[in-house]
């Protein structure tokens, strides 16, 4: 079989071993960006929920490259917009790393969300009377490498029915000292799922398999 047959067909396997991976991995991780500033607050999330004991656990993780403070934290699960004033009847349980983070646990309406007006938050964590307010000096700092991050875990039977997906893509982050003189603030949602350490690790040793295909023949025609 000619060399380039046999390439083609390495990376057709390659590809189709590629997609039955992210088929059955859960997009647990996701990445926040603020939406409105040209200074972008970021962020990443991963969460879990056991749909047994009905608890929903996510650790937030602040990577901006600048001094904005994780202040809001909040939830609009789906039918998006529908909050109950009177909660959701969740019994939630906090777990803070660092220690001297200020939040405060609420799961009634936490009002609408800045820069989106159809959003109504069921359940949160803030730092202030509601998600559009917030004390930066109470909020979650970015670290200087890897980031501050904190764990937080909720339990409840409002969350029957609903995936661990649709809950964890319904964040909501409020990001305070966003401007170059910390006056302004911002909201970052939820982007693409991140890619599983498995896949990436075999695409990049797949890629790296091609390129050392595509050497040896090069280096076959020059001979």
């Amino acid at each position: 079989m000619p060399l380039s047959r046999k390439l083609a067909f390495a990376m057709i396997a390659f590809f189709a071993l590629c997609l039955g991976s992210t088929a059955t991995a859960r997009a647990d991780t996701v990445n926040i960006v603020g939406n409105t500033n040209g200074n972008l607050a970021t962020a990443t999330m991963t969460c879990t929920f056991n749909a047994q004991t009905n608890t929903f656990t996510f650790t937030i993780n602040n990577t901006s490259p600048f001094d904005a403070r994780i202040t809001g934290i909040g939830f609009d699960l789906p039918p998006v917009g529908n909050a109950d004033p009177a909660g959701l009847s969740l019994n939630g349980s906090v777990v803070f790393q660092p220690t001297d983070v200020n939040f405060v646990f609420e799961n009634g309406n936490l009002g609408n969300v800045p820069q989106f007006n159809d959003v109504v938050l069921d359940f949160g964590f803030i730092t202030g009377s509601n998600f559009a307010g917030g004390n930066p000096n109470d909020g979650l700092p970015p670290g200087i490498d890897v980031g501050e991050e904190a764990t937080f875990t909720v339990s409840g039977a409002a969350f029957a029915g609903f995936t661990e997906e649709q809950i964890c893509e319904a964040v909501f982050v409020r990001f305070q000292r966003v401007g170059a003189n910390g006056e302004l603030s911002d909201v970052g949602t939820p982007g693409e799922p991140m890619p599983e350490p498995t896949t990436m690790l075999l695409l990049g040793t797949g890629l790296t398999g091609i390129a050392a295909r595509v050497r040896r023949r090069r280096n076959a025609a020059q001979k």
